[in-house]
């Protein structure tokens, strides 16, 4: 299911994803993690990809660079840098391009190296410096990400920092393969709020001094308030919602939305207990041919249940993929659904 996405400014973006599956293939079942998704990044902007654990969000960021494994594939769609489609098997043109910073820094490093031997052999792969001028280069990205010491620091092992500053060396190790494109994959979760806080404001440093496009990853919908420009709301595989930041929290068109900002600590009454959705993010194993929402929704009517429903324009920069926002549609024995807003007006009233 596509999602419109006009971009920033019209013209061609840096990033496009159109229409992309990807899917899981095992013994019992075939899982469709990322199914049918679109969005656009363009040049410097921010673009949020947000939902619960289970929505596909992560599977979407390996899917953009190539790191999908077996039993995992690319079923269909299309992922277009600077206008060359990527899914033929052009990623390597482009891994200086694409860079990731992943959720557990521990993990993204290898313990048995310094943070300056790791850093520099993406130099020597990526910008081809090696020697002194790669050492140099090594110190001066641990600088740049506000490591104090850096030309000390450059010869010490993942266990010798601490969790902030192995994330910091994480995003020095991504920024020395000269991205366009930074892709952050919950680069903040296992921080504290304070920790938290200072890599959000190292990455927007980063993004104005270096001109990156970021597409940052995550569950919590605060850090996206504060980091994106546009928003993407992911559930059981689908864009469900996309608009601008601003217009995304001032006025949610999808329930999936709603619920997820009315768990924001802050956007409820004092005293009043945080309200919670219900179930859990399905699995999907099919082409939806209803909406995956609806068991969880608090406004579901019974064309829910046999109704895929299609991204409608709700605004003039914001598209959301629930029946509440479309016409009648015909029901799938010819005639239409009479009822449905009869239904829905009783349901609001």
């Amino acid at each position: 299911m596509a999602a419109p996405d006009d971009g920033a400014d019209g013209d061609e973006p840096l990033l496009a994803v159109e229409d992309l599956t990807t899917v899981f293939h095992t013994d019992k079942e075939t899982i469709r993690a990322v199914d049918g998704v679109s969005f656009e990044v363009s040049e410097g902007e921010t673009v949020g990809v947000v939902g619960e654990s289970g929505s596909g969000k992560s599977v979407t960021a390996r899917s953009i660079l190539g790191l999908i494994e077996s039993p995992g594939t690319i079923e269909s769609g299309s992922i277009r840098f600077r206008g060359e489609e990527l899914t033929g098997g052009n990623w390597e043109r482009h891994r200086g391009d694409l860079s990731i910073v992943f959720q557990d820094p521990i993990n993204s490093m290898n313990p048995v190296y310094t943070v300056g031997n790791q850093i520099r052999e993406a130099l020597r792969i990526h910008q081809g410096l090696r020697g002194q001028a790669a050492r140099e280069e090594a110190v001066r990205l641990l600088e740049a990400v506000g490591i104090p010491d850096a030309r000390r620091r450059v010869g010490e092992y993942p266990h010798q920092f601490s969790g902030g500053m192995r994330q910091r060396a994480v995003i020095a190790m991504a920024l020395a393969c000269d991205p366009d494109l930074l892709v952050c994959d919950e680069p903040t979760t296992a921080l504290d709020v304070t920790i938290q806080a200072q890599i959000l404001e190292l990455l927007d440093d980063l993004q104005r001094e270096e001109d990156l496009a970021i597409l940052f990853i995550t569950h919590d919908m605060g850090v996206i308030e504060e980091t994106a420009d546009r928003v993407n709301v992911m559930y059981a595989g689908e864009v469900v919602e996309s608009a601008p930041v601003e217009t995304l929290f001032d006025g949610p068109a999808h329930p999936y939305t709603r619920g997820l900002l009315a768990s924001i600590p802050g956007r409820t009454a004092t005293g009043d207990r945080l309200p919670t959705i219900e179930g859990e993010v399905p699995t999907p194993t099919e082409s939806a041919s209803d909406c995956r929402y609806a068991p969880r929704c608090p406004d579901a009517f019974d064309a829910c249940e046999r109704v895929h429903p299609e991204h409608v324009r709700v605004g003039p920069d914001q598209t959301a993929a629930c029946l509440l926002h479309e016409e009648v549609r015909p029901r799938p024995d010819g005639r239409g659904d009479r009822g449905r807003r009869r239904r829905r007006r009783g349901r609001r009233g």
